[in-house]
């Protein structure tokens, strides 16, 4: 799953593609965001592909009535976003969530009683874009659910209870995964150039 990125934006080349670039440079220097807070994350919206904007990390259907659904649905897997009611209705709402990297823990005993936080990146250190969907909520802000898919070689290793890690895109997939390409084209990530670094020395039990 994915419920912590980092977003950290000191890429200038990376902000010079896009405009709202004020939007962006609210997280120049944020470090681990915390899905189960529900807070706002940098999004680029598939009715606006060249402005980074903000969104509410947690995805609203139109019929919730109360909020804290969005704590069930910081994540669609992507096997199934065309049946689950909360995603159904949006999977031609996409978007992109740019990321300097994203945070996993590897279960180190078998009830995960003890585990090991990595951060997960690119090789180059530059910022990556994970897919997403949308949906607007009654207040009229925009509501954003990353997506995920079964992990691949590496992730399998680091998140070795459940087996799954986000759809991370390529940049030639951007347009495609925006313009509303099929689920099925992106749900192989066995490609993914990605680097796992413990982020401490010593085993860490996780709050989540």
């Amino acid at each position: 799953m994915c419920y912590y990125i980092e977003a950290k934006f000191e890429d200038k080349k990376f902000l010079m593609k896009f405009k709202n670039k004020d939007d962006a440079e609210d997280f120049m220097y944020r470090g681990e965001i915390n899905g189960f807070e529900l807070g706002r994350i940098p999004v680029v919206f598939n009715d606006d592909p060249n402005a980074i904007s903000v969104g509410n990390w947690g995805l609203l259907p139109f019929w919730a009535k109360d909020e804290s659904i969005a704590r069930n649905t910081l994540n669609a897997k992507i096997e199934t976003i065309t049946e689950k009611p909360s995603f159904r209705t949006y999977t031609k709402n996409r978007c992109l969530v740019p990321v300097s990297a994203f945070f996993e823990w590897k279960w180190l005993d078998n009830k995960g009683k003890q585990k090991q936080k990595y951060r997960i990146h690119t090789p180059d250190g530059e910022i990556f874009a994970l897919a997403g969907i949308w949906a607007e909520d009654k207040k009229g802000d925009r509501t954003v659910s990353i997506v995920t898919t079964d992990a691949n070689e590496l992730m399998a290793e680091i998140h070795n209870n459940k087996k799954r890690m986000p759809v991370v895109l390529k940049e030639e997939e951007y347009a495609h995964w925006l313009q509303g390409g099929s689920f099925d084209d992106f749900k192989d990530r066995s490609e993914a150039q990605l680097i796992a670094e413990p982020v401490d020395k010593l085993p860490v039990q996780t709050l989540f």
